[in-house]
């Protein structure tokens, strides 16, 4: 069950009297950045994954406590809803982090490095909770001139798991007794310049799915391949027939990528397996291309089975949305990100993402957008920088304070008016 909705002990410290809302906001949030980089340093030693994160649930809601928000558990998965509501009425917002971590076993190095063997926080979602903490302490402390309400959404589930989704079901629009009218996220990138912040309108990232292939043949002696049927070479030749239904089906100026990551058969050298398997992911940014190569996938496998007188079935499992920003958001967000940044930090993405995010199912309900954090570490170029989900990912952690400040800033944006409000 969830718990009772509570009230942190206590409240932060005040902003300055007289202070203007979004004003110095990236000198208030370097003043919390050490301990946003305490909080994410010890994250990162205690990575959990999936839905069920009990001891960064834990860590949050002690950073959490003390600054006088109605904070909430879930009750199915280990997310935390904190709500802060300004002295006045007005429009509510949501600001999301994610905060699972991946299977991967990390070799950065770092003093701080993950104390789970096998597991380690490659996407940089233990960044994202602690910039989203820090926003909140920095939020929490300009209480008085807030007209409305944030909800801070920490997220389980990301990587795979659809908890943007779950928290959906269980009410996180709707937390602070008002439906959302916004929603805003960070997502650090180590291969853009360390402080700078990208995003466009409309489609950011695609939607992706997986897909498995099962090639069912006869398996024989290796000596003697014409007594059987060889699903190996059968598979190999879906694996390329699927590339080119991706480029001969798909327009030039439309986007899809299909990868096929794993391709398995036999157990033997000396053996001609009965079955072949191959998997892999679909990544799509428009509707009827998605439905289409699904079609696709399922056709090409079986006709080329067909040809060589084996069988083939093929699953496609649907994942996550299109992340589509909404475009007076975005107009929104890049404004107050300049003003509290400097122009020279932000810019429009020039073009999408083939990755994917769950955030997409916020976005389909609540307008709203998702930004890019530039991270990349000191001393590296971009391009050459270890990416999301590699074991070497770093970062600069001096874009805690980047982060901080934009969240914040969205935020006083929206709530106060000062950019137009989104179209519904």
């Amino acid at each position: 069950m969830t718990p009772a909705p509570r009230t942190a002990r206590g409240t932060p410290d005040a902003a300055p009297v007289g202070a203007v809302p979004g004003s110095d906001l990236l000198g208030e949030a370097r003043r919390l950045a050490p301990g946003a980089v305490e909080l994410r340093r010890a994250l990162h030693q205690v990575p959990e994954l999936g839905l069920e994160l009990p001891g960064t649930q834990r860590l949050l809601l002690e950073a959490l406590d003390g600054l006088g928000l109605e904070v909430r558990t879930g009750r199915e998965l280990s997310s935390v809803t904190a709500v802060l509501a300004g002295a006045d009425d007005g429009p509510t917002i949501l600001l999301r982090a994610d905060m699972d971590a991946l299977p991967v076993t990390e070799e950065t190095g770092l003093p701080f490095a993950s104390r789970t063997d096998g597991l380690m926080h490659a996407c940089g979602h233990d960044i994202h909770a602690a910039m989203l903490v820090g926003a909140a302490r920095l939020l929490a402390g300009r209480r008085d001139a807030l007209p409305g309400r944030v909800v801070f959404m920490f997220q389980p589930g990301e990587e795979g798991h659809h908890g943007a989704r779950q928290m959906i079901e269980e009410g996180v629009l709707e937390a602070s007794g008002a439906r959302a009218d916004a929603a805003f996220a960070l997502h650090v990138h180590p291969n853009l310049p360390a402080g700078t912040v990208r995003l466009r309108p409309g489609p950011q990232m695609a939607a992706s799915d997986r897909f498995r292939v099962v090639v069912r043949g006869r398996g024989g002696h290796a000596s003697a391949p014409h007594t059987a049927c060889d699903p190996v070479p059968v598979a190999c030749e879906i694996v390329l027939a699927l590339q080119t239904a991706v480029t001969r089906g798909v327009a030039a100026d439309d986007s899809a990528v299909l990868s096929v990551t794993r391709l398995t058969a036999g157990t033997a050298t000396g053996v001609i397996p009965d079955t072949a398997e191959l998997a892999g992911t679909l990544r799509t940014l428009a509707g009827p291309t998605r439905r289409r190569l699904h079609e696709a996938i399922d056709r090409v496998a079986r006709g080329v089975a067909a040809a060589h007188g084996a069988t083939a079935e093929a699953t496609v499992e649907t994942g996550y949305p299109v992340t589509a920003n909404d475009a007076a958001f975005t107009d929104l967000v890049l404004s107050a990100a300049a003003d509290a940044l400097g122009a020279d930090a932000v810019d429009v993405l020039p073009a999408p993402l083939m990755t994917a995010e769950d955030f997409s199912y916020v976005l389909r309900a609540v307008p709203g957008a998702l930004a890019f954090l530039g991270a990349c570490p000191p001393g590296t170029a971009p391009h050459e920088a270890p990416s999301l989900h590699s074991s070497r990912m770093t970062v600069d952690e001096d874009v805690l304070a980047t982060g901080i400040a934009c969240e914040a800033a969205v935020a006083l944006a929206f709530l106060t008016g000062r950019a137009p409000e989104p179209a519904r």
